[in-house]
Formats: C-alpha cells, sequence, structure tokens
C-alpha cells in the first residue's frame, strides 16, 4: 500500500505534533479536533513551532508554508473517508477510543489502517470493535514528536505482517527511528520507564534525598538529560499517574502502583509544568 493521505485524531501535544511531522515529511494531512476552539488552539502551536524553527534557522519559509499547504484541519470524521493510514492521538480513555474507531469503521474503506498512538492500553482491546482487526497495530510518538526520533509499532495478535511492515515504512519516511514490540501494556519504553519514574518518588517519599539531589544523581551518576522528578513534571504528573494505574491492573505487579505521594499530587492538581506546579515550581 502506498500512503499519500494521512488522517490524525486530534491536535493536541501529540495529535498536533504528529500531523506536523506527517505535513513536513510530504504527506497530505487532515486533522481533527472536537470543538473550533481546540482545533484552533492546536493549529496555533504548529504554526509556532514551524515559525520558530525558521527563526532559529532550522527551517526556511518555502519548507514552512509547504507543510502548512499539506494540513486540513476539521471537525468532521467524514474527512478521514480518503485517508490510507488513521492515527488516533485522543485522551487515555478505552471507551473514548473505542467510540472513535467504531465510528470510523464505517467511515473509512476496509484497506484503510487504523493505528492508536496510546502509551499503554493494550491495541487488540480497541481493535476489536472495528471490522479490520489485521489492519490495525499501534503506532506510538514520543513527546515532542517533532524532536524525539523514535516510534513504536505495536503488533497485536491480529495485526498482519503487512500492516507492520507498512507502518514500518510509513515510519522510516517521518524521519523516524523504529522498534516493533508486541501488545503489552507499556510496550518497550514506558515498561522500563514508568517503574524507573514510580521509584523516584518513592525515594522522593521516604526522605532519603531531596527532589535537586535526586535529579542530579541521576543525570550526572547516569548521563540522563533530565532527571526522573523533572521528567515527570514534563511528561505531567496527571498522565503517569493513569499509565501507571493502568499499567498496574493489567500486570498486578507493585511496580507499577502509584506511590501515594503521586496521587495526592494529582488530587491537589499539580500535574507539573502545564500548571506551573509539580515537583519543581514554574
Amino acid at each position: 500500500m502506498e500512503i499519500r493521505k494521512v488522517g490524525v485524531v486530534g491536535c493536541g501535544l501529540m495529535g498536533g505534533g504528529i500531523a506536523q511531522v506527517c505535513a513536513q515529511s510530504g504527506f497530505e494531512t487532515v486533522v481533527r479536533e472536537v470543538s473550533q476552539d481546540l482545533l484552533d488552539k492546536g493549529m496555533a502551536g504548529i504554526e509556532s513551532r514551524l515559525a520558530r524553527d525558521v527563526a532559529k534557522g532550522k527551517l526556511i519559509q518555502h519548507a514552512k508554508d509547504a507543510a502548512l499547504s499539506l494540513l486540513t484541519p476539521t471537525t468532521a470524521l467524514d474527512a478521514f473517508a480518503d485517508c490510507q493510514v488513521v492515527i488516533e492521538a485522543i485522551v487515555e480513555n478505552l471507551d473514548a477510543k473505542r467510540e472513535l474507531y467504531t465510528a470510523l469503521d464505517a467511515i473509512c474503506p476496509a484497506e484503510t489502517i487504523f493505528t492508536s498512538n496510546t502509551s499503554s492500553l493494550t491495541i487488540i482491546e480497541m481493535a476489536a470493535v472495528t471490522n479490520r482487526p489485521d489492519r490495525f497495530a499501534g503506532l506510538h510518538f514520543f513527546n515532542p514528536v517533532p524532536i524525539m526520533k523514535l516510534v513504536e509499532v505495536v503488533r497485536s495478535i491480529t495485526t498482519s505482517d503487512a500492516t507492520v511492515e507498512v507502518l514500518k515504512e510509513f515510519a522510516a519516511a517521518l524521519g523516524k527511528t523504529v522498534i516493533e514490540t508486541r501488545d503489552t501494556t507499556g510496550f518497550v519504553v514506558n515498561r522500563l520507564l514508568v517503574p524507573y519514574l514510580l521509584d523516584a518518588v518513592r525515594v522522593l517519599e521516604s526522605g532519603s534525598a531531596s527532589r535537586e539531589d535526586i535529579d542530579a544523581g541521576m543525570k550526572l551518576g547516569c548521563g540522563h538529560p533530565m532527571g526522573p522528578l523533572e521528567l515527570l513534571d514534563f511528561v505531567g504528573l496527571d498522565t503517569t499517574y493513569a499509565i501507571a494505574t493502568i499499567m498496574f491492573d493489567e500486570f498486578k505487579e507493585s511496580r507499577f502502583a502509584p506511590p501515594p505521594l503521586l496521587r495526592r499530587m494529582v488530587l491537589a492538581g499539580h500535574y507539573g509544568r502545564k500548571t506551573g506546579k509539580g515537583f519543581y515550581e514554574y
């Protein structure tokens, strides 16, 4: 299959980044949000990122204009009817995703490949509501999408070899490095990363070290570009809490259980950078 037109459902931080990368890579891209306000906000974010790259000399004006010309913002699901691949990047809620895929399954032709950018839910739980489980896979990007080079292609027990190969070629055309993983909650990166982040919270909670020393220890002792508590603030404490909860429900292993401190901070609305306060103040 030749992918000519891409559909991205969601124009938030992840969806907007995915749509931007697709357009910059020369693909005609439809990006959808549930309201005009959210769509305008998402498109403004894309334009701002591209303008910043032009100002820094990383992108020429012509390339920015070309990318924007390939983007079609919409609030209508029908706009995905002629896409060869659809990438879903909406809220990390299984019921919402299943409702979306049920609607898309009736709109898109049988050959369209459906993918989810989920970071924690299993792919088969979404594929099962469609009539194309063989053409359904995970396509997990990382934040910020225009910068991070990795994409996880997630193969469920029903995903065909042909679908996996098409998605690998597509991700490579976006300039990404692909790793393939089976359909287990958390895949590769979050399966390893989330317990590490939760352990950092437990170290802080126990009083063993300060937030600054925990982060300095991992940056200077292990060569990490960002300490675990800084990274939690960047990712979002609410996001990490939700992912950890899903992973704990799946595996019932204590290493995936959200620490009490993390739960209390989420309840207080201290989500990190996006709210101005997390483990640090912004």
